[in-house]
């Protein structure tokens, strides 16, 4: 089966509509869950489930430890994996405790050989349909990836959301804020590093609970 994909206008692009520059973008068919995973390995080994599940949950904290210690994490034929830092605002060669400014930003993923050889011969075809755009989702589609998201994590900050819809950072600052004025998110953060949660009501959290910081 071949990636299903379609044409997203860029970033920041400017000129007129029809001369703006565009970029392909898959359009995800589905996610494997862990669960999809146990199931895959298991029929592929003598291993059960349960041995399956515990040997990834122990590779998974294993790998977390090493990469909080800065180390890479190379899992042979499948890739490289790196913590990455950002500063939390602007910092320069006179700003004093800059050791206080550093935070984790993501952790990167670079593949393997193995993995990029498995991937060869990959074919793509355009999506029949055209209303999935990033930069026009319906408020009631970022509801629905927001409802997905959540399920599973239980908080996010702005570059998840940015990611999470395929956004600008400045669009997605936007809808952030618009989301917090319809008290669908609040910030449990602080005002320069924010951290959403989901108000109870919304996006499967009970009314009943409490949003704590």
């Amino acid at each position: 089966m071949a990636i299903v994909y379609d044409w997203y206008e860029n970033p920041n692009a400017e000129g007129a509509p029809e001369e703006r520059g565009l970029h392909p973008r898959p359009l995800l068919n589905g996610k494997v869950t862990m669960k999809q995973l146990y199931a895959h390995v298991h029929a592929r080994s003598s291993l059960t489930v349960g041995d399956v599940m515990n040997a990834i949950d122990c590779l998974t904290q294993i790998c977390g430890e090493e990469l909080r210690e800065g180390r890479e994490v190379h899992i042979e034929g499948l890739g490289y994996f790196s913590p990455t830092l950002e500063a939390t605002e602007r910092v320069t060669l006179r700003t004093p405790n800059k050791h206080y400014k550093v935070r984790l930003k993501t952790i990167s993923f670079r593949p393997d050989v193995k993995l990029k050889d498995a991937m060869r011969g990959v074919t793509a075809t355009r999506s029949k349909y055209t209303r999935h755009h990033s930069g026009t989702l319906s408020v009631v589609e970022i509801d629905m990836k927001l409802k997905e998201y959540f399920a599973e994590h239980d908080m996010m900050i702005r570059y998840d959301f940015q990611q999470l819809c395929g956004m600008a950072r400045t669009t997605a600052n936007v809808h952030l804020k618009r989301l917090q004025e319809e008290g669908k998110l609040k910030n449990v953060g602080r005002r320069l590093q924010p951290i959403y949660r989901p108000m109870p009501g919304y996006y499967g959290v009970s009314r009943d609970v409490e949003v704590k910081r």
